[in-house]
């Protein structure tokens, strides 16, 4: 069973070194990328954990509930919303709207860098393509078509890395593109919560407005 998996790797070594030095900005890129698509993914998993009911939400609004024990994405809203809030309802309104934009932004935090990523390994794959066609003709300007193993370098070379390039790039866009969209829909769930926040505490700034 070790011998199999030491071979397996061996083997696997032993392809990747045909690609030549593409293969190690490649390498860099796929450890980088899915590293932010496991961070993204736990992040949006831990956010879309249980939330809160309405009468919790109309008493944190009042001032009445000083702990948040919850967790998700209303929770962590809260938690920083009671922390920064001043007590004062048209100050807290700001507040709101302050923390509002922070998690919008920790929501988007990485994902255009992981879309950069996905994008950019198949244009290093293309470079690699590029660099084992030109080593090939050289090798053809030299020895003519006649020495075989000479051209299979260069071949290998662009072969495995167009391949390692779409490997890297095709599930990275498409997880790319569903960390959006699940990132637009606890965007949508937010500003949802915020407003259910920010009706009672509007009420009590006209209220004290009123008196």
């Amino acid at each position: 069973m070790l011998d199999h998996a030491m071979n397996s790797l061996l083997d696997a070594v032993e392809y990747l070194q045909q690609g030549g030095w593409v293969m190690i900005p490649l390498a860099i890129t796929s450890v980088i990328m899915w590293m932010m698509i496991l961070e993204r993914i736990l992040v949006y998993a831990r956010f879309g954990r249980s939330e809160l009911d309405s009468s919790t939400v109309l008493a944190i609004a009042r001032n009445e509930n000083k702990g948040v024990r919850r967790q998700g994405l209303r929770g962590e809203l809260l938690r920083r919303f009671m922390i920064a809030r001043f007590g004062d309802p048209e100050v807290d309104r700001h507040v709101l709207r302050q923390q509002q934009e922070v998690m919008r932004r920790h929501l988007r935090q990485r994902l255009a860098m992981i879309a950069v990523l996905a994008s950019v390994a198949p244009l290093l794959g293309l470079l690699g393509t590029v660099l084992g066609m030109i080593e090939s003709f050289e090798v053809i300007s030299i020895f003519g078509t006649g020495n075989a193993k000479a051209l299979a370098g260069g071949i290998s070379m662009a072969m495995v890395t167009t391949q390692a390039g779409l490997v890297i790039a095709v599930p990275g866009l498409f997880i790319s593109g569903w960390l959006m969209r699940k990132a637009r829909t606890l965007e949508h769930s937010l500003d949802e919560f915020v407003q259910q926040i920010d009706r009672p505490l509007r009420g009590l700034e006209k209220g004290m407005a009123a008196s």
